[in-house]
């Protein structure tokens, strides 16, 4: 029994018990977080039995991939890249749009976002130019300019319609390079123009973006355009309009998080600033403790609690020992992580692993940041843990590569295992004849 449960669970098994810790949190979290589901379809089984299934999916096809060697994902970087074009082309034409942003595209009745996808074929990419283009001094400049070039078809398209998606890769990718020994001065020259476009970014959003409308005047106003059947403005729209329309959506958050801090609490607009209204209500009721896990009272108000909002809802049922042990899990992924690739001989699957540790891991990051109102809403979901579609498959894939790269690859010579092998092969030589 156990010699067929290992040939299963291949791979590194504290990466293993990092993921089955994060699944078994997650179903629990869900399962509680998922009351605004329940109520709207009735079943109050059914949101936690789907995120059950989208887990043993992406179970499924984790374990597919660790049993691919990982030399053969190289064979997958320029399929990958094309598909993700394609598709983030293809979703601004013909995507459906949910909560005001246009990232899903519908394959046989089901939805995935291309950014998902998108994001995977970019840091195997640069995982495989970082590997090509070593050496002594670190990554050659032409490897610079490959890597760039790859960012440029693949990063405006994703920031059309989820900036913070963007602005995520953007960041792994950096990172990815810092590890892949890329000359300082130009690391200095993509800081500095990163801000310099951040600066001019959020200066056009705070002055040409509109205000956002309320709940209750986009239902006003959907109703009007239905009465009016008013379909050629949509027709006459112009494309700048269509690439730019979550401007004010991006202005509102901005504003949210430059003044939330100074609203008095019998100012908090718990209507306009419902997420982040109730995302600091479910913290600080918490009680250090937590109230325990099922026993959450903001997962009723807060939008989104079984996805964007998950870990305030943590931090609400199972305390700061809770909210610890969860940011924890993320921290043995990155430093276990790192233990496979050093020990890694060659560089690709060394990079890779590192490149999609660090996309877990940032991403996570940023939703925790979120919930407890360190930076804007984004709208990250917290991976392995909200509920999803495509984030769940595809996150449980990407740990396959990781614990395909810890089985499969080749692994450096320390000095020790020099001796082991010398110790070895002594022992195994025939004995000198006998007089």
């Amino acid at each position: 029994m156990n010699k067929k449960l290992s040939n299963i669970f291949k791979g590194d098994k504290v990466i293993w018990m990092v993921f089955f810790f994060l699944c078994i949190i997650s179903v629990v979290e869900v399962f509680s977080a998922s009351s605004e589901l329940t109520y709207k379809g009735g079943n109050y089984w059914a949101p936690m039995l789907k995120h059950a299934s989208l887990l043993f999916a992406g179970v499924a096809g984790m374990i597919i991939v660790l049993n691919i060697p990982c030399k053969y994902f190289r064979i997958l970087t320029l399929p990958l890249l094309g598909l993700s074009i394609a598709t983030l082309l293809l979703v601004i034409i013909l995507g459906h749009s949910t909560n005001g942003a246009q990232r899903w595209l519908s394959v046989g009745g089901l939805q995935f976002q291309p950014s998902e996808l998108a994001k995977g074929a970019l840091v195997l990419a640069t995982a495989q130019i970082l590997s090509a283009m070593q050496t002594p001094n670190g990554t050659s400049d032409t490897g610079f300019k490959y890597i760039i070039i790859v960012c440029l078809c693949i990063i405006p398209f994703i920031a059309t319609e989820n900036l913070s998606t963007a602005v995520l890769i953007s960041v792994v990718i950096f990172l990815m390079m810092f590890v892949g020994r890329v000359r300082l001065k130009y690391l200095g020259r993509i800081a500095s123009i990163a801000i310099l476009a951040a600066t001019i970014a959020v200066s056009a959003i705070m002055l040409l973006g509109g205000e956002e409308q309320s709940a209750e005047q986009k239902n006003k106003q959907f109703t009007e355009t239905i009465q009016k059947q008013d379909e050629q403005k949509e027709k006459d729209e112009s494309v700048s309009e269509k690439i730019f329309h979550r401007a004010a959506t991006w202005k509102n958050r901005i504003q949210e998080f430059i003044v939330g801090f100074d609203y008095p609490p019998e100012q908090v607009d718990l209507d306009g600033d419902a997420q982040r209204a109730h995302a600091n209500i479910a913290i600080a009721s918490s009680n250090i403790i937590g109230r325990g896990p099922g026993n959450s009272v903001e997962r009723d108000f807060l939008s989104q609690a079984f996805s964007d909002f998950i870990y305030a809802i943590i931090i609400e049922e199972l305390g700061i020992f809770g909210a610890i042990v969860v940011a924890l899990l993320y921290i043995i992924l990155l430093f276990r992580t790192r233990y496979i690739a050093s020990r890694c001989e060659n560089c690709f699957p060394a990079f890779l692993a590192m490149g999609l540790a660090l996309l877990l891991v940032m991403q996570a990051v940023m939703n925790m940041w979120v919930a407890v109102g360190l930076a804007p809403v984004t709208g990250q979901p917290l991976p392995l843990l909200s509920k999803g579609g495509t984030s769940t498959i595809i996150n449980c894939v990407y740990i396959g590569v990781i614990l395909s790269i810890s089985r499969t690859a080749k692994r450096r010579e320390t000095p020790a295992t020099a001796s082991a092998k010398i110790v070895s092969i002594a022992d195994k030589a025939p004995a000198p004849p006998k007089d």
